[in-house]
């Protein structure tokens, strides 16, 4: 028996800023909150040019106009793909290059 998975993208349908925070929520339900200073000109943006904001590509990224910014959903999701950060912005990595989950667990390799 085979099972067929769609390729489900996830979009976003809402978005906020704080001082020092973006945060997105996704369609899937998962609210993404990453640091404001990984987006310079939304970090010196005025509380209203924040507040400015449009779902672009049905959800597939934020745009505000007034500061000239895009950013994709992917990005947010998948940072270390997208975006120059500085060392150990994310934390430690595992051996795909992705950030290890911070669970407090060890992981027991099973093989």
């Amino acid at each position: 028996m085979s099972i067929l998975v769609e390729n489900a993208e996830t979009l976003a349908v809402d978005v906020s800023c704080s001082s020092d925070t973006l945060s997105v929520t996704l369609s899937d339900g998962r609210v993404v909150s990453v640091p404001m200073v990984w987006f310079p000109r939304l970090a010196d943006a005025s509380p209203r040019e924040r507040s400015d904001w449009e779902l672009i590509g049905g959800g597939i990224g934020i745009h505000w106009e007034g500061i000239d910014e895009d950013i994709s959903v992917a990005s947010l999701l998948r940072p270390e793909n997208f975006m120059r950060l500085p060392d150990g912005a994310l934390g430690p990595t595992g051996r795909a290059g992705r950030p290890k989950a911070r669970t407090g667990r060890q992981r027991v390799s099973r093989g």
